[in-house]
């Protein structure tokens, strides 16, 4: 487990030391509990936190946590954060529910980046931290700015939907039904979305168990592989009896 988050961390902070007037928002405390010290805040009505180092540059380079949701983060992720914050790097994200990447998650995804980087002085190309169905909202976010993305890491990222959490139940967050969203899916589904990332030369690095039933590495990656050959720093690492 420690070996798959160092790699992770050592790809985040490569990432993140070599990437290169918005309208008014709604911002007040929140209630969120976080592993460690941070700044819980609700933003437009949104669960979202923000932890960041005591001392940075005059941009923030920060990481991307997805999913946030009610446990998430969770103490798992105490030993990787603690690395970033003591890197000089922040750590944010913003609960949308289980969005799983639909346009109206990646939305207010672009409301809170848009914040952050103004803001807060956050850095333009933060590196996108996806865990699990994280997966779908990040990667989904990510096709449409590539240029706002200095590289993604995934732990057994979601990138699939007809994986997780399959496509009958996907339709009500994407508010279609589902005839409409197999016909639509590949607008829609990260793994048929990494043109724009291949384009912008995005580096990407996956851990991934071969034994994860839930969201089966064949479904995810093994055909991400093939449709990101362009993406000049793709990495993937799979562990053997890992779920």
């Amino acid at each position: 487990m420690f070996t798959s988050l160092r790699l992770t961390c050592c790809f985040l902070l490569a990432c993140i030391y070599t990437a290169h007037p918005t309208e008014a928002q709604e911002v007040s405390p929140g209630e969120k509990s976080l592993p460690m010290k941070g700044e819980s805040l609700l933003f437009n009505g949104d669960e979202a936190f923000i932890i960041t180092p005591s001392k940075t540059d005059e941009l923030t380079p920060w990481v991307w946590y997805a999913p946030t949701l009610p446990g998430l983060p969770q103490q798992a992720e105490l030993w990787m954060f603690e690395r970033f914050i003591n890197a000089g790097i922040a750590v944010a994200g913003i609960d949308v529910g289980e969005s799983f990447g639909s346009p109206s998650g990646t939305e207010k995804y672009s409301a809170f980046y848009d914040y952050l980087t103004s803001s807060r002085r956050f850095s333009k190309r933060p590196i996108l931290l996806a865990r699990s169905r994280g997966g779908l909202m990040l990667y989904n976010w990510a096709a449409e700015h590539a240029e706002s993305v200095g590289g993604i890491a995934g732990i057994y990222p979601v990138c699939n939907l007809t994986s997780y959490p399959g496509l009958d139940r996907a339709k009500a967050a994407y508010g279609m039904d589902l005839e409409r969203l197999r016909a639509e899916l590949q607008r829609h589904n990260p793994i048929d979305r990494l043109q724009k990332l291949a384009e912008a030369d995005v580096p990407i690095f996956h851990i991934h168990g071969d034994d994860d039933a839930v969201v089966p590495v064949s479904y995810t990656h093994l055909r991400a592989h093939e449709t990101s050959r362009a993406i000049s720093y793709a990495g993937f690492s799979l562990k053997t009896g890992g779920g």
